[in-house]
């Protein structure tokens, strides 16, 4: 039974999170009055903003960047709701360590905002029992937090669990809702069968930023692809809940940008949402953060042809 297509679930509301891009000024400076811009144009579009993910080089930056990334985020959000990546760089051999994971979501909370627990090699490479004792020793410690499956495709540390660890995730009480990151239908509808039948209101949120109608199936979302376009993805769910078939032409407009941007290698993509931002004026450079593959020049014509239709 796990195995079928889910049914359609036609005009139902759907929860948007979107991984806020970290701009630059230079290879040392961050365009905060970017980033400012950006947070602040994402809530004011009903989507829920979540910084210090992969889009906003969380492995990357510095503790210190981290929290000002934290602070302006506070800052503009002004009491509405962010979600915030807590990471723990580790190594292959590296025991779990719920210090480092506790001071992080510490971190977290103390600007407002509620954690997602990104995977390490020290908690993936647990067994079953030992993995959901992580999990519940996280939630025990602060409250509502969201999991993270992450494909081998975006980091080497990171796992998409079996069936049977995800039924234990997700009656975590704390645990509110996982973004799958396997690039994969099939592995995405099986958790949204099980979600149903053991915890309907956990969120299963879709990081297929190749299959961004999911959506239509059941998932809520937390991608990068959104980072692109907020306004628009949040008109595309409105055009959903209210049965307007305009839903469909602009999810395949989005997609075609999900397509190109999210081609390998995968993690280049946030230089294509630069270029795209930078396109737009809403940024000053389409710099990376040092450390992050590129993508050629040549791609900027294609994500202005894009950027053309979207406004059309």
């Amino acid at each position: 039974m796990m195995n079928n297509t889910p049914p359609i679930r036609y005009r139902r509301k759907i929860t948007g999170m979107s991984a806020i891009l970290l701009p630059l000024l230079s290879s040392t400076e961050i365009d905060w009055q970017g980033l400012r811009g950006h947070v602040g144009r994402t809530s004011d579009a009903g989507l829920v903003p979540a910084v210090n993910m992969d889009t906003g080089y969380g492995n990357l930056i510095t503790p210190q960047q981290r929290i000002d990334v934290l602070r302006a985020t506070q800052e503009v959000s002004a009491g509405r709701p962010f979600i915030a990546g807590a990471f723990v760089g580790d190594k292959p051999d590296s025991a779990f360590n719920f210090d480092l994971y506790r001071e992080r979501i510490d971190e977290i909370q103390s600007f407002g905002g509620a954690p997602v627990i990104f995977q390490s090699y020290g908690l993936t490479q647990q067994s079953p029992d030992k993995l959901i004792e992580a999990y519940a020793k996280i939630g025990a410690h602060c409250g509502g937090f969201y999991a993270f499956e992450l494909g081998k495709m975006f980091a080497p540390f990171g796992a998409i669990y079996d069936l049977d660890v995800y039924e234990q995730l997700i009656q975590i009480p704390q645990c509110l809702g996982a973004k799958h990151s396997s690039l994969n239908r099939q592995l995405e509808w099986q958790r949204l069968a099980l979600r149903d039948r053991v915890r309907p209101e956990f969120m299963v949120l879709t990081g297929n930023d190749l299959a961004i109608d999911m959506v239509m199936y059941g998932s809520d979302y937390l991608l990068g692809l959104s980072t692109f376009a907020p306004e628009e993805f949040a008109r595309r769910d409105a055009m959903w809940e209210s049965g307007d078939n305009g839903f469909y032409e602009l999810n395949d407009l989005l997609q075609y940008l999900g397509f190109l941007a999210f081609r390998s290698p995968v993690p280049a993509y946030k230089h294509n949402a630069a270029q795209f931002l930078k396109a737009r004026g809403w940024i000053e450079t389409s710099l990376t953060y040092p450390g992050s593959p590129t993508r050629p020049d040549s791609d900027v014509a294609i994500l202005e042809e894009i950027l053309k239709r979207l406004e059309s």
